[in-house]
């Protein structure tokens, strides 16, 4: 089991401080110490504080549950002792570390199998119908499930009855939640349809007490919002609706939520975060924070990362707010300077959490986008930099340059480094693979892509510690690279539009793409 690294010196602090402490953003980092996971767990609460950039947003807190403790308790990551990859990116870190394995340096890409979906036509406002596959984010769970489970899905008459016991659940354009058999590439159930398209990742609970945690995309149907599907009764037992009170009216959820403790973590679109209790039969909102920044609700589509009680989130004004999970209070805010749907990752190093993330060229037209490191703690910028990359037009369509794909942490001989995709747009739609040294934010190697990529890289490692990235784009190729020489090892053309993340289970990889596909590839 991986430790969680908490600053001890954080406990320290909290212990002797009272009430929320006033902090300047110069305060020097404070200087950690190591903590167990174990020792987390019994920890009561972080630092309480606010530091002077929260200034630049103008929160409010609400809590609707006055009985109901807001504190978190246990401060464990459940994702890490999960059996399987049950969240976005991984883990509350969000930092892509699945526990890919290759045996030796693998040069192919095979195709394992191909899952089609359904397609919805249904016209919106602002499409002629979502289809089907999967878009961006979409990352894919994968479930080890333990025999009690499987025995009591299958007498329900939910699972199939010749199911090898690890599944995909992978939420659909075409507004339903398949589920496949991870080895055959056949369903396993009989999808739920949920009302509305599914553009985000969707989350199991980590409990295994059945609730999938999901997000309406498109408003196709009300209610329209943040949905729970039941794996029990094999139907979606809630909706919370669209937010009247919230500061941006717009009910869609692509932020993947996570369970830390007792509750769930829903960053919405409308300028607000929630906070369910998910103790009971359904989630009970318990509370929220929302805000406001030069007087409009910035909406969150980028999933909250989670250190401790901290919380990370980032949303489509630039804003990267740390907020305090116990209290649903901001800590510190940085703003990265335009619209940011990178999710923010979580690397400890020498005891102290920093945030890697990039933003977009939508509302600014610099021609350049912004890369940074960020302490956890502090909100200050350890470094910056920028990267050429603007936004294209394309008839009445635009795509912007700058970052949606998600950092991935680097691993065994690449654990200097982290790597993430760019679309640079310069030569129409083009994109590219970046490695970037963590200590200095200098760019180590570039591998250009056919195409521009969305899809978040995933990381594998050999028996000598040598780490592989797959990594696919929008034109469907997907990129076998060596991740300490960065040298491009293989690329193969699989399928159609890879928006959407993959999850990572052995030498194999599960994506969706937008053209009605599920694939699983495996590296040899």
């Amino acid at each position: 089991m991986k430790r969680a690294i908490i600053p001890f010196s954080l406990i320290l602090l909290a212990m002797a401080s009272c009430g929320r402490k006033e902090a300047t953003s110069q305060e020097a980092p404070i200087e950690p110490e190591a903590v167990s996971e174990e020792a987390v767990a019994t920890m009561i609460e972080l630092l309480d504080t606010a530091y002077e950039s929260v200034a630049l947003i103008k929160a409010t807190t609400r809590v609707l549950d006055t009985i109901t403790s807001g504190e978190l308790g246990n401060y464990s990551d459940l994702y890490r002792t999960a059996p399987g990859v049950l969240a976005f990116r991984g883990n509350l870190y969000r930092d892509g570390d699945m526990g890919g394995k290759v045996k030796g340096r693998p040069s192919e890409i095979d195709v394992d199998w191909e899952f089609e979906t359904a397609y919805d036509g249904r016209q919106t406002g602002s499409s002629q119908g979502w289809g089907g596959g999967s878009g961006w984010s979409g990352q894919p769970v994968y479930i080890e499930w333990p025999d009690s489970l499987q025995k009591r899905y299958k007498d329900a008459g939910h699972l199939a009855q010749d199911f090898s016991g690890k599944e995909i659940l992978v939420g659909s354009l075409c507004s339903n939640l398949y589920f496949i058999d991870f080895e055959t590439g056949k369903a396993s159930r009989q999808p739920i349809y949920v009302s509305n398209p599914i553009k985000g990742s969707v989350s199991l609970d980590p409990t295994l007490n059945g609730n999938v945690y999901l997000g309406h995309g498109i408003p196709n149907e009300r209610p329209f919002g943040a949905a729970t599907v039941n794996l029990d009764s094999h139907k979606m037992i809630d909706v919370f609706p669209e937010d009247r009170s919230a500061p941006r009216h717009w009910g869609a959820y692509d932020s993947s939520p996570v369970r830390v403790g007792n509750f769930v973590f829903r960053p919405g679109e409308n300028g607000t975060l929630y906070k369910f209790d998910v103790t009971g039969e359904k989630p009970r909102l318990h509370s929220s924070m929302s805000y406001t920044a030069g007087g409009h609700g910035p909406g969150m589509e980028a999933s909250i990362s989670v250190y401790g009680n901290y919380g990370y989130t980032a949303d489509n004004s630039g804003y990267i707010v740390c907020t305090n999970l116990n209290n649903m209070k901001p800590v510190w805010v940085y703003n990265i300077g335009d619209d940011t749907d990178s999710t923010p990752m979580i690397s400890v190093e020498d005891g102290v959490p920093y945030i890697y993330t990039g933003c977009e060229e939508d509302k600014t037209a610099r021609g350049v986008v912004k890369y940074v490191k960020l302490n956890g703690l502090t909100g200050q910028p350890v470094w910056e930099k920028e990267v050429p990359a603007k936004r294209f037009n394309y008839g009445q369509k635009h795509f912007d340059g700058g970052f949606y794909a998600s950092t991935l942490n680097g691993l065994g001989n690449s654990s200097d480094m982290v790597f993430v995709n760019c679309v640079k747009n310069l030569n129409q739609q083009d994109g590219t693979f970046m490695a970037i040294n963590k200590k200095t934010g200098e760019t180590v190697y570039e591998i250009p892509l056919g195409h521009y990529a969305w899809s978040s890289p995933v990381g594998f490692l050999n028996e000598n510690d040598e780490m592989y990235i797959l990594t696919g784009d929008c034109a469907g190729t997907m990129y076998l690279i060596d991740a300490k020489k960065g040298e491009l090892i293989s690329k193969k053309k699989v399928g159609a539009n890879f928006e959407s993340s993959p999850v990572v289970a052995g030498n194999s990889a599960v994506v969706g793409s937008r053209g009605k596909k599920i694939y699983k590839v495996s590296l040899k």
